[in-house]
């Protein structure tokens, strides 16, 4: 059976127990140990008597792995082939026990049931309350992978901690190919036969006023050439230049990163640059020089925005490419229309940009009605609010927290301890007259120094710690937000509308008063949807 006509059999009454189904389970323990194996055992056990005991289902052998993490499913070889089998129709549902089950990463779980969705192969994750055969589950599932993308941020948070204290050991982290430098064991020492290109770079460019592009070809005119023997790139030159490292400084969170799935990336503004001056990272340029670059780069960054103030970065705005013209097949473009009563953002097909109401009759869409059909359209999707929040949470709740921050503490403070028996010691020798009172001090303060660097680690791991501690109240704080959210009382989400929407058929039939759009979601569809713009009303109509 296909998804389609699951859900349209269970709208009409009908439970997942009435559906004749082809069902098998997945069961797995990450350890071998005997409470393991008997816990796995009956697992087994339940989900194969549960099978049988419906009428109406098939009973289709299980996939069983033992003694695997769930952190990877590379190693997995029965969940494997499972995902195998269930892409060939083998079976057409499949029960677990909860969503980590599938993987550690709660991520990775919601791209295996979307993945099987596709397949029209549902999952039941019982403790969890999801079956993905119900109409509005990917939606929930959309939304708890928002969520979930708050671990991926602790993950990072984690990982910056460790990244601070590499840079605390006067280990150079980064990029391993910098040119200029040779890096060895997190260490830079400056290449000086590609030192002398880094130098030539800002000479050229804050001294000469060369444009980016000339320089490349002067290198090349010059002899300099990449390590490709090509001319240089533009960007090469230009990561160069805005590149603290080269007057010595360290230089972190110059980006970000915007979606888990595609790892796709954002720059952010200097402002929120961490910077220092490293002692570790060796100048090849001047601190004047590199600033005096970097003034000139600027303002020659602000003088091209201000010639291209008209254009738009194409995934800067949810509707960006995502209008297409059923008339002419081409994309709609925003464009600001200002007039005596404000501004008004619309959207309007690129063969009408271009020759006009003769060239294509398609109306302008406006953002503001989109946002309410988006609105309506998320509305019916979560009719069941309360399940979604409470699916969110128990996801949350169930992600572990492995970093062992007590350990951290542990040796910390074992440290700590060691150093003041050494300073006890040390007294105890300037008392007997052993060492002078000169070396006492020097030692003294050495020890001293120690004990300041080890309290302030100890106060970034309990700062870490807390952090990631979920707390009673943090998770109610997370009910609140997605009530909120999902009652869009703030309005439409830009960032929910991006995530879920594929795209939107402006249709032939549509007219100044009355749009009729076909609205394609990342999931089903397509919802047809006719806007009456004098009763600023929406209506769909079954796809």
């Amino acid at each position: 059976m296909n998804v389609l006509r699951i859900r349209n059999e269970m709208r009409s009454g009908k439970t997942i127990f009435d559906l004749p189904l082809r069902v098998t389970f997945y069961a797995r323990v990450s350890t071998e140990k005997d409470e393991q194996i008997n816990s796995l055992e009956n697992q087994i056990q339940y989900y194969t008597e549960l099978i049988r005991s419906k009428p109406n289902w098939t009973y289709i052998e299980g996939y069983i792995d033992e003694g695997i993490s769930g952190t990877s499913t590379k190693k997995r070889d029965s969940f494997n082939r499972m995902i195998r089998d269930a892409k060939a129709g083998r079976f057409d549902f499949i029960i677990t026990k909860e969503i980590s089950r599938f993987s550690r990463s709660t991520l990775d779980s919601i791209k295996y049931t979307q993945e099987l969705l596709e397949h029209d192969v549902g999952v039941l994750f019982q403790n969890d309350n999801i079956n993905t055969l119900d109409s509005d589950s990917e939606f929930r599932l959309v939304v708890m992978a928002g969520v979930a993308q708050d671990e991926v941020r602790k993950l990072s948070e984690r990982l910056k901690f460790g990244f601070r204290q590499a840079i605390k050991n006067g280990h150079v982290l980064g990029s391993d190919k910098l040119w200029g430098y040779d890096k060895k064991d997190c260490v830079l020492t400056i290449n000086e036969e590609e030192a002398q290109v880094v130098r030539r770079i800002f000479d050229l460019y804050a001294n000469q006023q060369m444009g980016i592009r000339r320089i490349s070809q002067t290198l090349y005119d010059e002899g300099f050439t990449s390590r490709k023997g090509n001319a240089f790139n533009v960007l090469t030159i230009r990561h160069i230049l805005s590149n603290p490292k080269y007057k010595g400084w360290y230089c972190a969170n110059k980006s970000q990163t915007v979606d888990y799935r595609s790892k796709r990336k954002i720059f952010l503004d200097e402002s929120e640059w961490v910077m220092y001056p490293d002692p570790s990272i060796p100048a090849i340029v001047s601190e004047e020089l590199w600033d005096r670059a970097n003034a000139l780069y600027k303002r020659r960054s602000q003088q091209m925005m201000s010639h291209q103030s008209g254009a738009e970065f194409h995934n800067r705005y949810p509707y960006s490419g995502k209008i297409v013209c059923e008339e002419h097949g081409t994309s709609f473009h925003r464009q600001v229309l200002r007039s005596s009563k404000g501004e008004k953002e619309v959207w309007q097909c690129r063969v009408y940009r271009n020759r006009g109401r003769a060239g294509c009759t398609a109306p302008q869409l406006r953002t503001k009605e989109l946002d309410q059909i988006m609105a309506d359209i998320f509305n019916q999707l979560a009719r069941n609010k309360q399940a979604i929040i409470d699916a969110v949470v128990t996801v949350l709740q169930s992600v572990p927290d492995e970093h062992d921050y007590a350990q951290d503490l542990r040796r910390v403070e074992e440290d700590l301890s060691a150093i003041q028996a050494k300073k006890d010691r040390l007294l105890e020798m300037s008392i007997e007259g052993a060492i002078t009172m000169a070396e006492f001090k020097g030692r003294n303060d050495g020890f001293n120094e120690q004990i300041k660097t080890l309290e302030e680690k100890r106060s970034a791991i309990q700062a870490e710690s807390e952090k990631g501690r979920r707390t009673a109240a943090r998770l109610e704080e997370i009910r609140s937000v997605l009530d909120r959210e999902l009652s869009f009382q703030n309005g439409i989400n830009s960032a929910l509308v991006a995530t879920i929407l594929d795209h939107i058929v402006v249709k032939k039939c549509s007219t100044r008063e009355v749009l009729h759009l076909d609205i394609h979601l990342k999931f089903g569809g397509p919802w047809r949807a006719v806007f009456d713009r004098e009763k600023s009303s929406v209506c769909f109509n079954p796809s």
